[in-house]
């Protein structure tokens, strides 16, 4: 059982960055592959980032590619998205995700656990 909580949204101006923290509760956190995805209203959730068990690997999205770094600290139960040069359509919430499945995924219902997600807003 994993408790995920989203802080470090907010508004910006493009151009701006924001660092998104997701805090984990328990004793397992380095069991589970950690995921960012985002949702826009009248939109699908979208897969942003994901980082494995042990931070050996990352995979990020075309779109966040060279803008937004994913990061994990395992002896804190914290993962973190670093986002830089946000545009406007980086508008969204953003939803942290954990996944103990040994396959890595970009499948928004293949993660177990969710955070509440947190407001992020880019301005133009």
């Amino acid at each position: 059982q994993v408790q995920l909580v989203e802080s470090g949204g907010g508004l910006v101006q493009a151009g701006g960055s924001l660092r998104l923290s997701c805090a984990a509760s328990g004793r397992t956190f380095n069991t589970y592959a950690m995921g960012w995805f985002r949702q826009a209203p009248g939109k699908e959730r979208e897969f942003v980032a994901r980082i494995s068990r042990s931070g050996r690997s990352t995979y990020y999205t075309d779109s966040a590619k060279g803008r937004f770094t994913i990061s994990r600290d395992n002896a804190k139960n914290t993962a973190f998205l670093q986002m830089n040069s946000l545009k406007p359509e980086d508008t969204a919430v953003y939803y942290c995700a954990a996944d103990r499945s040994p396959a890595q995924t970009n499948i928004a219902a293949a993660y177990e656990y969710w955070g509440q997600g947190t407001q992020v807003t880019v301005s133009s």
